[in-house]
């Protein structure tokens, strides 16, 4: 696990020097603290063949496998291609046996060296024999191109700059800033797009300069002109048709594999466990294949609510896990700018503080570690997919105008994050809606009217005309024959989970040099359980059932039927004690009134409402905060 970093350009002006490399390739530091390497190749003119690109490569390692011979950039035998690559190749074992039997001399041991030959051999097509978790470049000089690639579920980030005459890449935004005279500007879209869905979605980041490379596609640099396309296509509308015990074998073979694979490290591995289904899951799986007792992680806070940690520890006492668990109590002031410098871009997931501790925590003891990340979007484990299920269900016989009718909306209110009062009328606000825009409401940040409310008038002549929406319904269209719950499944695999879950989770691991690996990811796993029907998933307002069938026997029974909590913070009660000063004196700062994107009579009713108890506006006021903590600490 690593940081990536680098450029080529084919105008001098816009050279990388050997200082400038540094900067950008020490920026990422913290991705890899164990080794760091830089390859360079002057920019020159060669007639009749025309310019040479000049390129510069850098690489901060986090030493997994392969300890000793596996540096980057590497290159092949004649040295005419080189690489940096972050992330683990799991297959890579297979992937070396083949390369040897077509003649190829590996001198290391480990995953990186594999896919430079093996892109040798298959030239743009290689990335989709690879499966793992990846951000790759490769020059390849005998073409005079660039080659970019990310993993197919986003798992590893990878952002680039493209000005005429050069292109810039690196694992984090910070990176590039180390590049003198790029431009960065706000792009009020992405601003828009951040308060719809507390993240900014690819292809967009926060700068109008910048974009990120969206998950399974690559991108190719030659001749001055970058094109970007797809190399996984999977056609989500196919359904299996195989029995669901043929489906239970099938599943229990393919994540217990995917479990297996991702236990090779030469270094000490672990795993995040919150006492929810899909960590134990995977602990258990762990259990079973290793002859050592699996360290376990997980963390809690003094409010109940919020605490999970009896259900970890439950867990990690029936499998006999090594368990470390611990309590924090957050200090704002100190955690929130941290967080704000590590991810670059506004970033509102309130989950990103716990991911953040644990894994501060668990880097103490281990290098890498296995999360759930993945289960609930492949196998229906989120409330929103039983709503979902129900509002087909009312669609189907005429009740909408019934549930859709204000009345509903005159049940009392309630304070409670999972109060019923709060559910129904959320449900019933959203029921006059077609599917999807039902979906992006139940999700949404600031919906659409809270939007329009909150902006400035100078700040809505800034915006164009598209919809925040429109990313979804992108997605959403390669899944238009499948039902809803499935369809609304898909989408989320391919947005919340890679733009939200997964930078989440690279970027609060990186920042305290963890690996962090997500069975439930594998490729193999994921095109199976997408092609499931929904009702061997989500039965009779139960997800999960056919992991329920293919694993029940590895875990307490209570752990299957357990209420699903999430990993959240309770941001409710501290903004209305010890985050309110902070929240008030940045929010309706001076800075943020001459910045003018916000109404500050909106923000303060919203932050006295909340207050007083009058409203819960705690995931809104989450997203100013970070907004302006990032605008503070980045422009």
């Amino acid at each position: 696990m690593c940081g990536i970093t680098g450029a080529i350009w084919t105008d001098q002006n816009y050279a990388i020097g050997p200082d400038v490399l540094n900067s950008m390739t020490d920026a990422l530091r913290h991705r890899g603290p164990d080794d760091h390497g830089t390859f360079e190749s002057d920019w020159r003119h060669e007639s009749p063949q025309g310019v040479m690109p000049g390129v510069a490569l850098g690489f901060r390692r986090l030493a997994v496998i392969d300890l000793v011979t596996g540096r980057q950039p590497l290159a092949n035998e004649d040295g005419t291609m080189w690489l940096v690559f972050n992330g683990e190749i799991y297959n890579y074992r297979d992937l070396r046996r083949r390369l040897e039997g077509n003649g190829h001399t590996l001198r290391s041991q480990g995953d990186s060296e594999t896919i430079i030959h093996l892109y040798e051999d298959e030239g743009l097509d290689c990335f989709q024999h690879l499966n793992g978790m990846f951000s790759i470049a490769i020059w390849d000089s005998t073409r005079r191109r660039l080659v970019l690639a990310r993993d197919r579920l986003g798992q590893k980030p990878l952002c680039y700059h493209h000005q005429p005459g050069r292109l810039a890449f690196a694992s984090e935004l910070k990176s590039l800033r180390e590049i003198p005279g790029i431009q960065f500007s706000i792009d009020p879209n992405a601003v828009d797009e951040y308060l719809t869905y507390q993240y900014v979605p690819h292809p967009n980041t926060i700068y109008r300069e910048f974009q990120k490379l969206p998950p399974g596609h690559m991108a190719v640099y030659e001749d001055d002109h970058v094109t970007v396309r797809p190399y996984w296509e999977p056609d989500w509308n196919v359904q299996t048709p195989v029995s669901f015990n043929e489906a239970v074998e099938r599943t229990r073979e393919l994540l217990d594999d995917a479990v297996k694979i991702r236990l090779r490290s030469d270094v000490p591995l672990g795993a995040f466990l919150s006492g929810g289904i899909d960590s134990s899951l995977l602990v258990a799986l762990m259990v079973k294949h290793l002859d050592q007792p699996v360290k376990t992680f997980s963390i809690g806070f003094s409010i109940d609510e919020y605490d999970e940690t009896k259900y970890a520890r439950q867990v990690a006492e029936y499998l006999g896990t090594e368990h470390h668990e611990f309590k924090v109590e957050p200090d704002a002031t100190e955690i929130l700018p941290q967080l704000a410098w590590h991810y670059d871009e506004p970033f509102a997931d309130s989950s990103a503080l716990p991911t953040w501790y644990v894994s501060q925590h668990t880097r103490e003891h281990v290098t890498v570690a296995l999360s759930g990340d993945g289960g609930d979007e492949l196998f229906a484990g989120y409330p929103r997919y039983k709503a979902m299920a129900a509002a087909t269900w009312i669609d189907r016989l005429g009740l909408r105008p019934l549930a859709a009718s204000p009345l509903w909306q005159r049940l009392p209110g309630s304070m409670q994050r999972r109060g019923l009062s709060r559910r129904i009328k959320r449900f019933a606000a959203a029921m006059g809606m077609e599917p999807l825009r039902r979906y992006l409401d139940w999700v949404t940040i600031f919906n659409e009217q809270r939007r329009s409310e909150l902006y400035t008038d100078d700040f809505v002549r800034q915006l164009n005309d598209s919809d925040p929406y429109h990313f979804l319904q992108r997605i959403a269209q390669h899944s238009q024959k499948r039902d809803p719950v499935t369809s609304v499944g898909l989408v989320d695999l391919q947005s919340y989970l890679p733009c939200d879950l997964m930078t989440k989770v690279d970027i609060a691991s990186m920042a305290h040099s963890l690996e962090c690996r997500q069975p439930f990811l594998d490729f193999r796993l994921v095109e199976w359980a997408a092609s499931l029907p929904i009702h061997w998933k989500l039965r009779r307002g139960v997800g999960k059932r056919i992991l329920r069938d293919a694993f029940g026997d590895l875990l307490p029974a209570n752990i299957w039927t357990r209420r699903k909590m999430g990993f959240g913070v309770p941001i409710d009660h501290w903004f209305r004690h010890e985050l309110y000063d902070m929240a008030r004196d940045l929010l309706l700062s001076d800075s943020a009134r001459q910045l003018g994107f916000f109404r500050p009579s909106v923000v303060e009713t919203m932050l006295e409402d909340h207050r007083a108890g009058r409203a819960d506006y705690a995931y809104r006021l989450w997203a100013l905060l970070m907004f302006e903590l990032w605008r503070q600490r980045w422009m």
